[in-house]
This record gives structure tokens, C-alpha cells and sequence, in this order.
């Protein structure tokens, strides 16, 4: 590649000396070096094309793509950040972000090759695994499961308790985790694992379905789709409740940061470079919020800069949620082990993956 650089600005070069100097040149280069008699037209040419060169090399970038699992949003606005205040750029990598279809189907991307990393939950790793693949979290974003029902409050409606909820229909996404979670869940609060009835929706109609009463509960995303339904319910004249699944025993890690077994071993250092740079953008994120929402919000202008604002607030909860004398994205493993356990009793994997397979802390030590 370098020696066709250099061809390609030699001849460059001949077309800005004189043409018998130029010939001279020629005859030269491939017999000893040039005249010293050179043209200063000549010398100022060669020393831009020496600065080129050494700038071409500089540049040259470690191209990576990054699945957001879904739309542009406040959960993923450290990645969006890193692109745009050109903090990938700095770390020498040429990212290119995508939005994606969901957080299993994300993490099977990226274990296919079709991403470097992805937007991903400890859940699809899982799973992914389960079946043969090597996903892997290198990075956690949601310290804490960010997954919760919402619903919508009316006069003497008060959640207590999950037994208050019986009977109710929930909707949610057909491939989402929550057509599992649910039943495993309620089993172990004590109730029977149909006593919340799921229905598999389009996601794109969950919110419309819940405001129309339609179902009773919705799935929602703390950092994503809870601010949207609570913007969608306060327009239309209600109120947005909301039972988060943590405040009532699942003690699971959420969304984080994924690739794969071979990209790490292969790659290690852009994995390191991603991740810091990455987390360069959550730090921005955090420390103001205001900024970021505005400058994610230039980036795609059809955002809803109050919904991107409140997204951007929840997750900066959920990002940290104790002190530790860890780097952010630290993946707690007392909590992974917690969320290994469950996931094999919700999905019936049994003994196949176990919590040391679906992480790794190396790059957030």
C-alpha cells in the first residue's frame, strides 16, 4: 500500500518541475538518489508529499460497527456522544453506528460478524451462548435491571403489592425477554406464573395498545421507552404508573456493552480503546446531561429533546448505582451470578453457561 502512496506522489512531483528536470528525476530515482541541484518548486513538493504520507499512516483508523440494538435513544447516548464529539476518532477507531432490532437478535448480529460490538443484555448473551455462540459483555451501562410494567393510574387503582396486579394483561414485545421473565418471576414472589397474562405485540404498538386500554400493562424501559409512554400519557390527559421488577426481588444486571470471545482475543486493544471512549461519553453524559441531550438531538433532529433529556436522566441513575473503586462499566459479579441463576430458571437452560462465560472485566478493571 505505502509503495503505491509513493508512485502515485512521485508522479505527483513530475508535474510540477520542468519536464527536462523531470526526466532527469526519472532516469535517477531508480539508479541513486535525487540531484541535489533539485528545483526549491521540486523540494517544497516533496516535503508536502513526506508530510502527507506520515499524515495517510496517522490517520489510518480501525473500522468498527456498533449495533444500538434499537433507535437512537438516551440508553445508548454515551455511544452516540463518543461518534460525535469525535472521541472514537481519538482513540484511532473509525466507528460506524446502526440502529438495531432488539436486544437478542443484536447480540446474534454481533455474534455472527456483522457487528464488532452492540447495544446487549445479559439475558441475550445467555441465550446466544445456550446455542453455541460466544457473545460476551465487556461493559455494563445498566447496573440494574432497567425493566419495570407501566400502566396507566386511575381513581382507587394503587399497586401494594404484585397480588394487586392479578388478573391484568400485559403487552409485550414477541421476542422480548419478558415472555419468560414474567412467569419466573412471579413464581418466585409466590404467585402462579399465569397470574399476569403476556400477549406478544409489535413493539411499535405497545404504547398505542396501553393508551388505548387495550391491555393493562406495558412493557417499559428505564432510560428508553418508560419516558416515551409517560410523554404519550401525559398528552393524552393521563398519568404513567409504573412497578419496577427490581423493587420486587430480581436482582439482574442490565444492558451493557457486548462482542465476542474471538474479538477480544483477537483484538484487544480496540476492544480497550472502544470501551474508554465509549465510557468518555457516558462520563459527558452524566456530568451534563443539558449538553448532551442537545448534542445528540443535533445528530437526529427528529428526537423529542424533553423525552431524549429524561432518557439520558434515568439512565445516568442506572449507570451507577452504589460507589465502587471500580471503573464505570464495572460488571458486578455477585449480581451476574444472580442473573445467570434466574435466566436458567426462566428459560430452562439448565447448567449450559455459567456467569464467568457471559462477562468479562478485564477493560473496566
Amino acid at each position: 500500500m505505502l509503495q503505491r502512496i509513493r508512485r502515485a506522489f512521485l508522479q505527483q512531483f513530475m508535474q510540477h518541475i520542468p519536464r527536462q528536470e523531470s526526466q532527469a528525476v526519472a532516469k535517477r530515482t531508480s539508479a541513486r538518489p535525487l540531484p541535489y541541484a533539485a528545483s526549491p518548486a521540486w523540494y517544497a513538493t516533496a516535503l508536502a508529499a513526506v508530510a502527507l504520507c506520515a499524515s495517510v499512516q496517522a490517520q489510518a483508523a480501525d473500522a468498527v460497527r456498533v449495533n444500538l440494538a434499537w433507535l437512537p435513544q438516551g440508553s445508548t447516548g454515551g455511544i452516540l456522544l463518543a461518534q460525535s464529539k469525535g472521541y472514537y476518532r481519538e482513540a484511532g477507531l473509525d466507528v460506524s453506528v446502526m440502529r438495531g432490532y432488539g436486544g437478542q437478535r443484536t447480540v446474534n448480529e454481533v455474534d455472527g460478524g456483522l457487528f464488532e460490538f452492540g447495544y446487549g443484555d445479559p439475558v441475550s448473551v445467555m441465550l446466544n451462548r445456550a446455542h453455541g455462540g460466544h457473545a460476551v459483555m465487556v461493559g455494563a451501562i445498566n447496573t440494574r435491571w432497567p425493566g419495570a410494567m407501566c400502566y396507566l393510574e386511575r381513581p382507587g387503582f394503587k399497586v401494594n403489592s404484585l397480588k394487586d396486579l392479578s388478573g391484568l394483561t400485559l403487552g409485550g414485545g414477541g421476542a422480548s425477554p419478558v415472555q419468560n421473565i414474567m412467569p419466573a418471576w412471579l413464581k418466585q414472589n409466590g404467585l402462579a406464573p399465569d397470574a399476569i397474562k403476556t400477549v406478544r405485540l409489535d413493539p411499535a404498538v405497545i404504547n398505542t395498545a396501553l393508551l388505548q386500554k387495550r391491555i393493562d400493562l406495558s412493557e417499559c424501559w428505564e432510560g428508553a421507552s418508560l419516558p416515551v409512554q409517560a410523554a404519550l400519557a401525559k398528552r393524552a390527559g393521563q398519568q404513567l404508573g409504573r412497578v419496577f421488577y427490581r423493587d420486587f426481588g430480581l436482582d439482574m444486571m442490565g444492558n451493557g456493552l457486548v462482542t465476542t470471545d474471538t474479538f477480544v482475543a483477537q483484538h484487544p486493544d480496540v476492544v480497550k480503546r472502544f470501551v474508554a471512549a465509549t465510557y468518555r461519553g457516558y462520563a459527558l453524559m452524566r456530568s451534563h446531561p443539558q449538553e448532551a441531550a442537545d448534542a445528540i438531538a443535533a445528530q437526529f433532529p427528529v428526537l423529542d429533546k424533553t423525552i431524549l433529556l429524561q432518557q439520558i436522566v434515568e439512565t445516568n441513575g442506572l449507570i451507577s448505582d452504589d460507589p465502587t473503586d471500580h471503573k464505570t462499566g464495572w460488571l458486578r459479579p455477585a449480581r451476574m451470578e444472580s442473573t445467570a441463576a434466574f435466566v436458567s430458571r426462566a428459560f430452562g437452560t439448565g447448567a449450559k453457561v455459567k456467569a464467568a462465560d457471559l462477562y468479562t472485566n478485564r477493560f473496566v478493571e
